[in-house]
């Protein structure tokens, strides 16, 4: 017989903080991957595999990326970044990492720039081939302003548990926006532009020298490789076990910056009909999964096919952040359709 259960009954009951939307990184587990599972030839900075996870490589050798079926216990991906042509001697501008970034609205309750600012803890799994101690920026880049701390990686291809906290800055509030205001920069590398200061152990205005000092170089020898998982940033000076989001909940979020139609590449995708008697232009607007970040970038891929035998590319616009307007080939004759074969159309909304 089931008994009533009192608020003396409850003092085991966790409240010290959000059971659940604690996580402030989106796609910490490495699950989703819209733009493919693997990058080859990776010698520049930009979104490659893993979604909102941004690679950072200006001239400091060539790299693979790939969405590896790796993880300790209770994680089935990572993100890794291999090393294919090495620089064991980088310019002084030269610099090598990954960062994730937030939108403004989405940090305000760190209360940063008030007397009450809030502390913040990162915690991750990480595995590599190369041992040392690797840099950890907090970067308030809308602010210029930004905190340093280092960590060791103590044993070579072992996943091992991290966690860094971040006390509160009292000073410089974040921009209350959609527009990127902050990011998280995992170091793995740089020249002396990045490395001939003193670490910013505590809030500063950004100083680049002071980014990565003593870091290891992950590009100084062909093989190097850097693996992370279990990402995530939460308020409090306490480290609490990964929020796990079901699939369908991290594509959705990873959606708002990031989408791909059709998510088969090898299918084909209807632009637009014309079902009247006489010939004309045919439009139509596609809705969104979900709503873009902002407005977004559009590009496209594959070969647009008329029914009609019409040639030419079709017109794709997107002018808010809900639907994209497909437009036609001109003239487009009674009856016919025009559709996307074989390609992608790719929604840009990233920060």
């Amino acid at each position: 017989m089931s008994k009533a259960r009192g608020l003396a009954d409850l003092g085991n009951v966790y409240n010290d903080g959000a059971l659940s939307n604690r996580n402030k990184v989106i796609n910490g587990a490495m699950q989703v991957a819209q733009r493919g599972t693997s990058s080859a030839g990776f010698t520049t900075g930009g979104y490659y595999t893993i979604d909102r996870f941004k690679t950072n490589n200006d001239t400091m050798g060539t790299h693979t990326l790939t969405q590896a079926a790796d993880g300790p216990d209770g994680f089935t991906s990572s993100y890794k970044i291999e090393v294919t042509t090495a620089d064991a001697s980088p310019a002084a501008a030269d610099n090598l990492g990954f960062d994730y970034r937030f939108e403004g609205q989405d940090l305000q309750l760190l209360k940063k720039g008030l007397a009450s600012a809030e502390s913040v803890t990162l915690s991750f799994w990480v595995k590599s081939s190369t041992t040392g101690t690797y840099n950890l920026e907090f970067d308030h880049y809308d602010g210029s302003r930004h905190v340093v701390t280092d960590y060791t990686v103590d044993t070579a291809a072992t996943w091992e548990y991290k966690t860094i906290t971040f006390v509160g800055d009292t000073s410089g509030a974040i921009t209350n926006s959609n527009a990127g205001a902050a990011r998280l920069i995992w170091w793995l590398g740089a020249g002396t532009n990045f490395t001939s200061g003193t670490r910013a152990t505590s809030w500063a205005t950004t100083v680049n020298a002071n980014k990565a000092v003593g870091n290891v170089n992950l590009a100084d020898t062909i093989g190097n490789y850097f693996q992370i998982t279990g990402v995530q940033l939460e308020v409090g000076d306490t480290a609490t076990p990964f929020e796990h989001r079901s699939y369908g909940q991290e594509l959705a979020l990873c959606q708002r910056y990031y989408q791909v139609l059709p998510v088969d590449s090898g299918s084909d995708f209807l632009l637009c009909s014309r079902f009247y008697d006489t010939s004309g232009t045919p439009y139509a607007s596609y809705m969104l999964p979900v709503d873009t970040r902002a407005i977004p970038t559009l590009a496209q891929s594959g070969v647009w096919i008329s029914t009609a035998g019409y040639g030419g590319t079709p017109k794709l616009s997107a002018t808010n952040t809900r639907y994209i307007r497909l437009g036609g080939y001109a003239s487009v004759p009674a009856n016919s359709t025009v559709y996307l074969s074989g390609g992608v159309i790719t929604i840009d909304a990233e920060l």
